[in-house]
This record gives C-alpha cells, sequence and structure tokens, in this order.
C-alpha cells in the first residue's frame, strides 16, 4: 500500500510550497522532520519576501547611511535556512554516490558555554 503524502500546510508561498512536495515526493520524512521541513519552508518564504524587499528599497535604509534593515534580516534567515537544512538532513547526491556508505552529520551548532580556564 502506497503511503499518502502530506499535503503543504495551510500559509505557506510557492517556494515553501515548492521545496515541501520536492522532498515528500522523493523521501517519507517522519513527524519530526516534517516539524523541521515545515520551518525550512517557512523561512525559504521570508527569504523570497526580504529579497524582493531589498530588491525594490535597495541595500540602504533611508537615510543612505546604513545598510537597509531587511539587509541585516536576510542575513541572519539565510544563516537560520542553513542550520535548518542541516538538522532536515536531506542525502545528498553525494551520499548516492557513495554506494552505502553512511556519512556521518552532527547536527546544528549550539551556544557553547564559556570556560572558565579560557576565559583568563
Amino acid at each position: 500500500m502506497t503511503e499518502k503524502k502530506p499535503r503543504p500546510p495551510r500559509g505557506l508561498k510557492e517556494p515553501g510550497r515548492a521545496f515541501w512536495r520536492s522532498v515528500v515526493d522523493d523521501f517519507v520524512p517522519d513527524e519530526r522532520e516534517l516539524a523541521t521541513l515545515l520551518q525550512v519552508c517557512r523561512t525559504l518564504d521570508m527569504l523570497e519576501d526580504l529579497q524582493d524587499l531589498v530588491d525594490r528599497e535597495g541595500l540602504m535604509d533611508s537615510t543612505g547611511k546604513r545598510p537597509h534593515p531587511a539587509v541585516m534580516e536576510l542575513r541572519l534567515q539565510r544563516i537560520a535556512f542553513a542550520r535548518l537544512m542541516t538538522a532536515l538532513r536531506i542525502p545528498t547526491q553525494e551520499d548516492e554516490k557513495s554506494k552505502g556508505r553512511t556519512q556521518r552529520r552532527g547536527g546544528p551548532r549550539g551556544v557553547y558555554p564559556i570556560r572558565p580556564e579560557a576565559a583568563s
């Protein structure tokens, strides 16, 4: 029996819906992976919106002295996207070429505490 593919959640825009479909067409994500996939798709949509805003309004704010706030948010969302993609662990074409050799991937990097001896 073929499993029913999860439909894209409501509220996703075209970039997010397209990515959702591309993942669920090739893989069978579990509930945890679906939650991460949803955040990846929402981040893709936000990246698209922020890029459109920067394209319309330019890289600098209205004073011309500072970067547009959307530029900084775009940078942060790109970092978030990279971390979410790492957490999603979608196999790459390189994984396919390795023919059975499993690739170890660490999770996304977190915040590390400052060790007392390193601070001195």
